[in-house]
């Protein structure tokens, strides 16, 4: 299971817009330069964010990117999913309905479907406001 580059950066950039303390706009410009990443490349991540609603976006001087929501409001598989990076545990569980021909014998989907279920309640329970902070501390997560 990975977790693509593109999900990463989508983390990034929304992690770096929570962390701005003001309501203004952040121009693209200041995130690549914060984050390290081309210009281009994160143009093609916050299409989707914007288009999806997560972030507003403003053109022109003085424009850029903000939060639409609070960061408490945001969490990591919301932002993971937008982007079509959601990690599976298996790839037949990425589809509905399964489309495996094993599936109804199959030994192992229960464990699978089990994992599935245990990594999307952990990503469910980690919000952008948790992952802007400092002294979050991930060991508290609990999950069933």
């Amino acid at each position: 299971m990975l977790i693509s580059t593109r999900g990463r950066y989508a983390l990034r950039i929304m992690i770096d817009l929570a962390s701005n303390p003001t309501d203004e706009w952040v121009p693209l410009r200041t995130i690549t330069d914060r984050q390290d990443v081309s210009e281009k490349y994160l143009e093609s991540i916050v299409s989707p964010l914007s288009k999806a609603d997560l972030l507003a976006a403003s053109r022109g001087k003085g424009g850029g990117y903000k939060l639409n929501r609070k960061p408490e409001d945001y969490t990591v598989s919301e932002i993971l999913r937008l982007v079509d990076s959601y990690p599976y545990v298996v790839s037949c569980l990425s589809q509905t309905p399964n489309p495996c021909e094993r599936a109804p014998f199959c030994k192992t989907l229960p464990m699978w479907q089990d994992l599935q279920n245990r990594l999307n309640a952990y990503f469910d329970g980690i919000t952008l406001k948790e992952l802007a902070s400092d002294s979050f501390d991930f060991s508290s997560l609990e999950f069933a």
